[in-house]
């Protein structure tokens, strides 16, 4: 007789007890936490305990200070919000479980699409449970600001240039967007897409090819995202991404180019996502699918409690149901193949054609700004030369790639 791990047996003996869980997340935002809400709902339904141990900041920074702190003291949650290359780090280290057994015994990989199990997987290894997909490269527009001015929405930099020019000179911000440095940085990372195209963004942020951070595809890039920063609102500094939303939705500002998470602010705020704002391919990137996979890791622990409530927790995750109605809420698509769309925006719809489509074709690409692309210390010294370039109107675009390409060396 082959012996189940106990995680899984416990799962399948249907134990009475309640399960408790303290799980670490940084979704603090209206929509967001609208979503947590989901997963908490579903598992204290099951007569489980639920400790949230939620932490603010949109990026995650300072949750995985939090976590790193906890996990060092030999006292990490049971879950916690862990992606892309932070996830690979955190199993790299030995910190997380193996689900793998679970999950081939209860079919699991069958359910998610390649790009999903290869992120998650680790030497053969599952790291983490999926929760959703997010697209990156979105565009959003107030469609009462474009009806009201017939303006045509952009579909390519020079165009959103011209359309801007216009709107400020109609008194109206044309871009709503904060000053931190991952806000900036999800902005330079569709101007990349839009002027440089697929292949110039694999070479400079999945290769990460020294010619191509130094080369003059670049430069045009860097020129370009300069030249947004006379659109941002007057008071820019310090706004969060969420409150950007809330000026777009208020007419504060025209447009926001950010990931579909914008699209559970606005279904927070009563607003309907694809109806009063519109949402495009961010300009020039048409086919292309920049994602952001959200996933729960489990830490390891030792106490049988512990890992059967993990292993009722993966398995609540891994439901359609609750993928449907948590991605439904927070803007995102789930992360299982033939998903039921039925009760999703047109946005969501969209972004799930796109997914199947960019996925046939090669043209799903891990985002950079989302963590998704490169190390945890890369990405963090990217953000520091785009955050220093934006905010200095004297700032050189050829100096600047040639920072950028000695910063992303110096953290391989």
């Amino acid at each position: 007789m082959k012996w189940l791990p106990l995680t899984l047996f416990a799962l399948l003996s249907g134990s009475a007890c309640a399960s408790q869980v303290e799980v670490l997340h940084w979704w603090t935002s209206g929509g967001e936490a609208k979503a947590v809400e989901v997963l908490k709902s579903e598992w204290i339904a099951k007569g489980n305990e639920w400790n949230d141990f939620a932490v603010q900041g949109g990026g995650g920074k300072s949750a995985m200070t939090v976590l790193k702190s906890r996990a060092l003291a030999a006292n990490p949650p049971e879950a916690a919000h862990l992606k892309g290359f932070e996830l690979k780090e955190w199993a790299g280290l030995g910190f997380l479980r193996d689900l793998s057994p679970m999950a081939e015994h209860l079919g699991w990989y069958n359910s998610m699409p390649p790009m999903v199990r290869e992120t998650l997987s680790q030497n053969g290894a599952l790291m983490a449970v999926p929760t959703g997909i997010h697209r990156v490269n979105w565009l959003w527009l107030n469609r009462k600001i474009f009806d009201k001015y017939q303006l045509t929405p952009p579909t390519d930099w020079a165009q959103f240039v011209a359309v801007a020019e216009r709107l400020k000179k109609r008194g109206i911000t044309p871009l709503a967007i904060g000053n931190e440095p991952w806000q900036l940085a999800v902005l330079f990372e569709t101007v990349a897409l839009g002027e440089g195209g697929k292949e110039f963004y694999r070479k400079a942020f999945i290769e990460q090819d020294n010619d191509t951070l130094t080369g003059p595809v670049m430069v045009k890039v860097l020129t370009r995202f300069q030249q947004l920063r006379a659109y941002v609102p007057e008071k820019y500094a310090g706004l969060k991404w969420h409150q950007a939303t809330n000026l777009l939705e208020s007419g504060g500002a025209a447009m926001q180019v950010m990931g579909d998470w914008v699209k559970g602010e606005l279904s927070a705020g009563n607003y309907r996502p694809g109806e009063d704002v519109a949402c495009l391919p961010s300009p020039g990137s048409e086919g292309l699918f920049s994602y952001n996979l959200d996933s729960i890791a489990m830490f390891k622990q030792r106490d049988p409690a512990q890992l059967q409530a993990q292993g009722e927790l993966a398995s609540l995750l891994m439901t359609p149901s609750f993928q449907q109605e948590f991605n439904r809420v927070k803007g995102s698509i789930p992360a299982l193949v033939n998903p039921d769309m039925s009760k999703f925006d047109r946005c969501a719809v969209r972004s799930y054609q796109d997914f199947l489509q960019a996925e046939k074709q090669h043209n799903l690409l891990p985002s950079m700004a989302e963590g998704m692309a490169t190390s945890t210390n890369m990405r963090q010294a990217i953000f520091d030369v785009l955050s220093n370039f934006f905010n200095d109107p004297r700032a050189n675009p050829q100096l600047t790639a040639q920072h950028l390409e000695r910063a992303m060396r110096s953290t391989r």
